[in-house]
């Protein structure tokens, strides 16, 4: 009893993850009755059915992807390229477009590979007219 138990359990795990592959392979079709996309700014409202495919997932709209300041749930704030999503002004350094914790994060990224590279090549450098 306890066999038969474990091969439909495993027929039923089969079944989960066919249909998953499924989801995650295929285009899923918007449920019926539920509204386009459209930008989450407060006043905004711009269908976002035929936008690219990265504002639809984000739920912004071109022009305020870039926008210095907007109007996101009561709350002043700006669209953070690198995280994509809101941030409230704060977290920007003046007109930059990402915050500034993901911006620390890249700068020590390149701070890296700047050092790595100019320790092994530093007898090619400053090669040329003086």
């Amino acid at each position: 009893m306890d066999n038969d138990m474990e091969e439909e359990e495993g027929g039923v795990d089969c079944y989960a993850d066919d249909e998953r592959k499924k989801k995650a392979t295929g285009r899923r079709a918007a449920p019926a009755g539920t509204s386009s996309p459209c930008c989450m700014v407060e006043k905004c409202g711009t269908d976002l059915t035929d936008a690219r495919r990265y504002h639809r997932r984000h739920k912004v709209c071109e022009t305020h992807s870039k926008a210095p300041v907007v109007i996101v749930a009561g709350l002043r704030q700006r669209f953070c390229q690198q995280c994509s999503r809101f941030h409230e002004l704060y977290e920007f350094d003046e007109t930059k477009r990402s915050c500034r914790r993901r911006l620390a994060g890249h700068n020590e990224r390149r701070r890296k590979s700047t050092a790595e590279t100019t320790g092994e090549g530093s007898s090619c450098r400053g090669v040329g007219p003086q």
